[in-house]
């Protein structure tokens, strides 16, 4: 589900007398309830999380970036090429592929993607060091979202 797709819900919401609007979608429900003047809760109900969107709500706010604030223009994102859940190991039992410290190299795996009951090894482009890995183990990620920060040095 597209980020400016629930932001409109959420203005939808903010400007109207609704306090909840609840959405089905290709299998995936959505709830967004008004709990406070000009604030929204987004809640998946097939995945196990919460994610405030109340910044995106407020009109004089920037919207909400998944990207990270990159300081070093030296770090290279690897990103998403797909919509999924991130894991960061190839089981729940099982050691993470990468860890922040460690020396990759290119072709190595660095997560798999879960899209579609299907489990995607991402691999690295690059060879050099994990500096930062973006997503939670379980969490949901968009196309095109930055997963991890390579120091390529």
């Amino acid at each position: 589900m597209d980020l400016n797709y629930l932001k409109k819900i959420t203005k939808i919401l903010a400007e109207s007398n609704v306090d909840e609007i609840e959405i089905e979608e290709e299998g995936l429900k959505i709830r967004v309830a008004r709990h406070s003047q000009n604030s929204g809760t987004v809640v998946p109900v097939q995945q196990q999380y919460v994610q405030s969107i109340a910044p995106a709500v407020q009109e004089k706010q920037a919207p909400v970036s998944t990207a990270p604030a990159v300081t070093e223009k030296k770090y290279i994102e690897i990103k998403s090429p797909i919509v999924g859940t991130f894991y960061r190991a190839p089981s729940p039992g099982a050691d993470s592929y990468v860890e922040v410290g460690k020396t990759i190299n290119k072709g190595d795996v660095l997560c798999i993607i879960e899209a579609m009951k299907l489990m995607n090894e991402i691999e690295s482009d690059i060879s050099g060091k994990v500096v930062k890995i973006i997503p939670e183990n379980g969490q949901p990620v968009e196309y095109n979202q930055v997963l991890f920060l390579i120091d390529p040095s």
